[in-house]
């Protein structure tokens, strides 16, 4: 039984795992690079250590010092969060080795799922559809992955093995410019999971990404906590999600869940995972992958059905069982998160980097908000751009959308550009609001600029507002005042005659 926890992470996630053992009364020790010596996480741990420059792999992908840390602090156990190391079965491996408990899977469950080749053989020997694409466990050459490319067709992805979120993936249209996109995508998984495996797979147009969320202690009990609806991306990166699907019906929620629950019994996993599928029209689903961490969108899901998940993640490394069973689960209402990035959304996304000097944060009913930035807090070009998570739940999904706008318009951000217009467009869209979407929407469908055609304009009102500032800076430009000749102001020589002549 562990008392203090090391948190292996920074941003959001840190300070959301940092509450949660606040509230179970657990000691944390918070890990930080250069670029974070006054980041929130920091601030919020019982105590802190540096791990070394601002590069990831200077610093949160430096294991070994990691769990130098861990043992020097005397934490008895280490949440990787997601991303980083999360997904590394040596690093899991190595926590263990070292007499501490790695909150998460076990290695074997890491390398058989968290590696995308290997789980995608395991599903198949398992039965469980899968996305047509390269088999097998063996790591394979450019020249290997450009002679099996036109066997599964174009358009197609190449994918990293390790990791998740978008990095290391790329689309591929013709064999043309395969090698070069080969390249890019191994030296991004290489940075972001120090691994640059990768394999091909299949794109399947207008489907949906469906993912179902479990949850497995230490004694062989599996449930899943039904689905969260994760189609609306952008170059394969999430940027909005809900739960529940708007898209699933009753039945495809069962069989999906059946399908996660089998996957994670097939490699003994424990804590909570991800089941990843895409959906076609037809509501024929197919194993994608499996995140073996915590998600980005756990949230929604936690709101939906009222487990903690991170909390439930630190019980089953202690020993705990599942306090809940399959019965239990129920929906109640909906969710739905926006990850507000630090990006121009009018600028094809650019990353906006620079220091925050002012957040007014949304509250009210039904309203939350993960966060690991605050006023003063310096976005930094090493890591991902994400400021906040915003999430909000209602009784319906027009309530929870209704809701999201209220937050939206609250929401400000001064210092960097952010892509909250892009979410207030996106709750402005017919096609969201019924749930017509899919993986390429964002991409291929939806126009921030088609959305505001339909807001009235007055260009008359906005020329005389503009010319009338204009004007004003123009005037107080040429607005010169003297300095007074005296150490002092007249007011205070006024003040001083007054006293004087009573």
């Amino acid at each position: 039984m562990f008392n203090k926890v090391l948190i292996a992470n920074r941003g959001e996630i840190a300070v959301r795992i940092l509450r949660a053992c606040r509230e179970l009364g657990i000691k944390t020790v918070a890990v930080y690079s250069e670029a974070d010596r006054q980041a929130m996480h920091v601030r919020y741990a019982t105590e802190a250590y540096l791990l070394g420059p601002a590069p990831s792999n200077e610093s949160y992908l430096k294991g070994e010092k990691i769990i130098e840390i861990a043992l020097k602090s005397g934490a008895g156990a280490i949440h990787p969060g997601y991303g980083f190391l999360a997904e590394r079965a040596d690093f899991a491996q190595a926590v263990e080795n070292a007499g501490l408990e790695f909150i998460g899977p076990k290695p074997f469950a890491i390398s058989s799922m968290g590696d995308k080749a290997i789980a995608r053989e395991t599903m198949m020997k398992a039965g469980v559809p899968v996305v047509p694409g390269t088999e097998g466990t063996d790591t394979l050459s450019d020249e290997k992955l450009l002679e099996l490319a036109p066997g599964v067709g174009f358009p197609l992805l190449i994918k990293a093995t390790a990791g998740g979120g978008g990095k290391g993936m790329r689309e591929v249209k013709n064999i043309e410019e395969m090698p070069t996109l080969l390249q890019s995508a191994r030296r991004e998984s290489k940075a972001a999971f120090g691994d640059d495996n990768v394999y091909l797979e299949k794109l399947i147009l207008g489907a949906r990404h469906i993912e179902i969320q479990v949850l497995a202690d230490k004694f062989g009990n599996v449930i899943h906590l039904n689905e969260r609806e994760c189609s609306l991306q952008r170059r394969h990166q999430k940027l909005l999600e809900e739960a529940p699907s708007a898209f699933v019906d009753e039945d495809l929620r069962q069989r999906m869940g059946d399908v996660a629950v089998k996957a994670a019994e097939a490699v003994d996993y424990e804590s909570a995972g991800t089941i990843e599928c895409l959906v076609d029209a037809d509501k024929e689903f197919y194993f994608l992958e499996m995140n073996t961490r915590l998600q980005v969108e756990h949230p929604i899901t936690e709101l939906v059905t009222g487990i903690d998940i991170v909390k439930e993640q630190i019980r089953i490394a202690r020993g705990r069982k599942l306090s809940f069973s399959q019965e239990d689960i129920k929906i109640n209402g909906a969710a739905i998160e926006c990850r507000i990035n630090a990006e121009d959304p009018h600028n094809n996304f650019m990353p906006s980097t620079g220091h925050i000097s002012h957040v007014v944060l949304p509250t009210g009913p039904g309203i939350r908000v993960d966060t690991g930035v605050y006023s003063g807090t310096d976005i930094t070009p090493y890591y991902d751009s994400m400021i906040s998570k915003l999430i909000v739940w209602g009784e319906t999904r027009a309530q929870a959308i209704l809701r999201m706008r209220r937050a939206l318009e609250e929401y400000k951000v001064v210092g960097v550009r952010s892509n909250i217009p892009f979410h207030q467009a996106m709750m402005d869209s017919h096609s969201f609001m019924g749930g017509q979407f899919h993986t390429r929407f964002v991409e291929e469908e939806f126009s921030m600029e088609d959305i505001a055609e339909g807001k009235e304009t007055f260009p008359e009102v906005a020329a005389i507002i503009a010319t009338l500032v204009q004007h004003e800076h123009t005037e107080r430009a040429a607005h010169v005042v003297r300095r007074n000749a005296r150490d002092t102001s007249n007011w205070k020589w006024l003040s001083r005659w007054e006293r004087l002549s009573k």
